[in-house]
């Protein structure tokens, strides 16, 4: 099925009305969405739908806000304090549970000249001004602390297994993903209280290596679960050569050692086929389409993506959709409306949000077009 596109963009409730214009894009492909604006942050990154309508959304300064699904935004006071440099500051927000009074919340922290991320688990609650704070903050994870200022990925999922999984970068330090003695370049697993579960497969590598489910990763900055209980990532290759990787239990995905990217620099590096132990992703991107938030989608309101992958482009300012059948995945289609797109969730109707990157950046919500 074929929608019509057009993307729509109406008022802004911040504070007050703010006239706005409609606009038509089609997909490369010709799908049709429609998209409006429902408020504007400062440099969002990402964002979490309660059931209600309602979300939360961190700014990467530090703020964090609620939002209602009427689009008034009141900021969240209590957040622990902040690094705000190069790409660290306020990063993921997950709630905890179906009750959606706890969440999880990573962001980057400082100790001396060195930074890393952090995942806390906290209450939200009401204050005596009537607007929502966080209360019994507790740490559940802490990544290691370098003193290069990119690459924390410090995305969070929780798995129908229920554990909490965590993405960690390589700190742009390329070798520490085959290190078992750090937990940079991992994708990290744990129990809902931080505890490490007894399952994790590298059990006889090291205290810290039993945290982690998979190794040899770059920069991951979406992580996703499918209905049928795949885990998905995406990560940044080098120069080009981005991926989407399905997620398995106790696997090398090879970086830096192999990559469908080259280094910076122009010295190339061996791709994945040129060693197989290494797994490979089931998609890459030359030229690169620096990938930012994940959603497998699963919903009524656009029944042919059901399954499908929806990733938010930096440079390549667009959403993307990629078919997935089992373990293969195709790019489908582009949907470009000259924004770089930070962050990509699912709304409870099957609707889609997605964060645009920046100062201004708008949050939209997706629907068909009739």
């Amino acid at each position: 099925m074929k929608y019509r596109t057009t993307i729509l963009i109406s008022a802004a409730l911040i504070s007050g009305t703010v006239s706005a214009s409609a606009f038509e894009i089609k997909g490369t492909n010709g799908t049709a969405i429609e998209a409006t604006e429902i408020a504007i942050f400062n440099e969002p990154w990402a964002m979490v739908m309660g059931q209600s309508g309602d979300a939360l959304i961190t700014e990467k300064s530090g703020q964090l806000f609620h939002l209602s699904k009427d689009g008034v935004k009141t900021e969240i006071k209590g957040v622990p304090e902040v690094f705000y440099g190069g790409q660290g500051g306020l990063g993921d927000v997950i709630f905890a549970g179906d009750a959606e009074d706890e969440i999880y919340l990573s962001y980057v922290e400082q100790d001396a000249d060195n930074f890393g991320a952090v995942v806390v688990k906290a209450k939200l609650e009401s204050a005596e001004n009537g607007k929502l704070q966080l209360a019994d903050i507790a740490r559940i994870w802490e990544q290691n602390k370098q003193g290069r200022q990119g690459h924390y990925s410090h995305k969070l999922a929780i798995g129908p297994d229920s554990k909490l999984y965590i993405t960690s970068g390589d700190r742009q330090m390329q070798k520490p993903a085959q290190d078992m003695s750090v937990n940079l370049g991992k994708v990290i697993r744990l129990n809902l209280d931080g505890s490490v579960p007894e399952d994790n497969p590298f059990q006889s590598d090291g205290e810290i290596a039993k945290t982690f489910w998979t190794i040899g990763h770059r920069n991951l900055l979406g992580i996703a679960f499918g209905a049928d209980g795949k885990l998905w990532t995406h990560e940044m290759g080098p120069r080009h050569g981005d991926e989407l990787n399905l997620i398995e239990k106790g696997e090398n995905y090879g970086w830096p050692l192999v990559s469908n990217g080259d280094n910076y620099s122009g010295i190339p590096i061996p791709d994945h086929e040129s060693d197989p132990k290494f797994n490979a992703p089931q998609a890459f991107w030359v030229p690169t389409i620096a990938p930012s938030g994940l959603v497998i989608y699963n919903g009524d309101q656009f029944a042919d993506w059901n399954g499908a992958a929806l990733i938010g482009g930096l440079a390549s300012q667009a959403l993307i959709h990629v078919d997935i059948n089992g373990t293969s995945a195709t790019e489908n289609e582009r949907f470009e409306w000259g924004s770089r797109v930070r962050e990509v969730e699912q709304g409870t109707n099957g609707e889609v949000y997605v964060l645009e990157d920046g100062p201004e950046g708008r949050l939209l919500k997706l629907e068909p077009n009739g």
